[in-house]
């Protein structure tokens, strides 16, 4: 289509969608709403721009990714030049430009240098300092206050003191404003239950970013951080634990790996290590080749195996009039990948980790730099319940192929199209609708939930009983049964060397998130491709139908 054409599509669906895309990156629903017109504001210049426009959905959404990546940096540069605590607190600390119009001598901006390197010292240095010099307390006084010796208290201001001699020289000339950070950005996934607590949920500046990255290969002081960063160390400090606590106080992204006694007696706030598995781009590309690498073997696996099986796939008691067999592979191909990631998982836990001990919490996380690759690959369950059907779910899958229905704050009991969905499994006359269910149908039909037969509607999508849930990927778990072996085995063999070369020892116990990273998405991806090449899969013409979305009736 042509470019011009944009204006056409932009309707109350896309609208949704967009929102929703920025809901998800924002939690709120101001900078959304905000971050949706700045998305809207770029489709309308594209649309008075020439040109065709070959796989429209990927045009609309790169448009928004990289519409976001600037939103993102906008508000990063904000947030980091602006300071938000007392004022009287950060003026000490800038340097004053102005100081030689004001006739201010440099014995003021020497002042200034050493209150700035100040609070550059860690807390045990940075209290001393202030309680002996700014707060006119005696080395005893501070002592007693401490419960330590007075030695250890001259020590520690001896050792205070030569240090910001030693760094108030370098700082002549340099204004020590708040540091921007260059951008760095993790794509990190999360497994189990987020309301236990999400370590992710307190790490959304880049100043946190960066303490993580910190952290990843080797453990740091906040002393060490504050230096790298040029970050006063009691922002380190406060940052690096409120990261060890995470959401909870349970779980976080960095951990504390000793708060003992340093030399000569002076207490040492402790190293911070990564607490989670993280890893560069050519790591992740070294841990999904390991799986790519097998990638043809499987494809030719999963379709001798599909086509052996497909009476058996057609046989499931589905509540539809008809049974689609394409509708059915579209639902089934996307577990087909996480049956052969257990597969490696199982290998991986009897003949190489067999006494690691595993890691057991509700929710974990694990990720890598992100690398600007987005699959769009995903699958949302969503969930509802009312007077006539009781509980009912629906799931859909999204792809390259196929365009989301909905995603997973979405909720379903404004859904009327879904509605005439379940109210037509058994067949629905169009003379018995209203002028405003007739709307509804005609948007049902449209986005695949229905389908016409003269003057009938049915359901398109597939639908099953609640009771048969549980049977609804059974023939699927069949591939574990010795297809997957071989492949399964060299995976496992190649996969735990890297886990063991990437990881720290002790987070060996995640390695099974290491094991879902390696083949999310990009097993799913190739599979999906090689099936549609051969036509096995046959994907909907304009990226939204009825293939990849499903429902669950509780009472029917």
């Amino acid at each position: 289509m042509k470019k011009q054409e944009l204006l056409k599509i932009m309707d109350e669906n896309l609208m949704e969608k967009l929102f929703g895309f920025c809901y998800a990156r924002t939690g709120d629903s101001q900078e959304a709403r905000e971050l949706c017109s700045d998305i809207v504001f770029e489709l309308v210049n594209a649309a008075n721009t020439e040109g065709d426009i070959e796989n429209l959905y990927g045009f609309l959404w790169r448009i928004a990714r990289n519409t976001y990546y600037d939103f993102a940096n906008k508000k990063r540069r904000n947030s980091d030049i602006m300071y938000q605590g007392d004022p009287e607190e950060i003026f000490p600390l800038l340097a004053h430009e102005d100081g030689e119009e004001n006739g201010e001598d440099d014995s003021e901006a020497l002042l200034d240098a050493v209150y700035c390197q100040i609070a550059f010292l860690t807390k045990a240095y940075r209290e001393v300092m202030v309680l002996f010099y700014l707060d006119g307390l005696s080395t005893a006084e501070i002592a007693v206050r401490q419960n330590t010796s007075e030695t250890a208290i001259r020590q520690r201001l001896f050792a205070a003191r030569r240090k910001i001699q030693s760094e108030v020289e370098e700082m002549k000339g340099i204004s020590p404003k708040p540091v921007i950070l260059d951008p760095i950005e993790y794509c990190i996934y999360g497994m189990g239950n987020p309301a236990w607590g999400d370590p992710r949920d307190v790490c959304t500046k880049q100043f946190s970013r960066h303490l993580v990255w910190l952290c990843r290969k080797r453990s740091i002081t906040p002393a060490e951080a504050a230096e790298q960063l040029h970050v006063p160390a009691v922002y380190v400090e406060e940052e690096l634990e409120a990261l060890r606590k995470g959401a909870n106080g349970q779980y976080g992204l960095v951990r504390r790996l000793d708060n003992g006694k340093g030399a000569n007696g002076i207490h040492a706030t402790g190293r911070y290590a990564i607490n989670f598995p993280l890893f560069d781009r050519e790591e992740v590309r070294q841990l999904r080749s390991v799986y790519m690498e097998q990638v043809p073997a499987f494809c030719r696996i999963v379709t001798d195996f599909v086509e052996a099986q497909r009476e058996e796939y057609l046989a499931f008691p589905y509540l539809n009039r008809d049974r689609d067999w394409n509708l059915i592979l579209w639902q089934q191909v996307h577990m087909m990948p996480s049956v052969f990631a257990r597969c490696v998982a199982r290998i991986l836990a009897e003949r190489y980790f067999a006494h690691v001990e595993e890691v057991e919490r509700p929710f974990s996380v694990y990720g890598y730099v992100e690398d600007g690759e987005d699959f769009g690959t995903g699958c949302d369950c969503v969930e509802a319940e009312d007077d006539i059907y009781g509980c009912w779910y629906v799931e859909n899958i999204y792809n390259k192929w196929i365009e989301g229905h909905f995603f997973c704050w979405y909720h379903l009991e404004d859904n009327q199209e879904l509605r005439l969905a379940l109210k037509a499994l058994q067949g629905l006359a169009l003379d018995s609708l209203s002028e405003a269910e007739k709307e509804y149908a005609a948007r049902a039909l449209e986005c695949g939930y229905l389908y016409r037969e003269g003057e009938m509607l049915y359901t398109k999508i597939l639908v099953c009983s609640r009771k048969d849930r549980e049977r609804l990927f059974h023939v699927t778990e069949g591939l574990a049964d010795g297809c997957l072996e071989k492949c399964a085995e060299t995976v496992a063999e190649k996969l735990s060397n890297l886990i063991r070369r990437f990881l720290p020892g002790y987070l060996l116990g995640e390695w099974r998130l290491v094991n879902d990273l390696a083949y999310e998405p990009v097993v799913l991806n190739a599979l999906l491709e090689s099936l549609v090449e051969k036509g096995i899969l046959v994907p909907p013409e304009n990226g939204i139908g009825a293939e990849g979305c499903w429902m669950t009736v509780e009472s029917f």
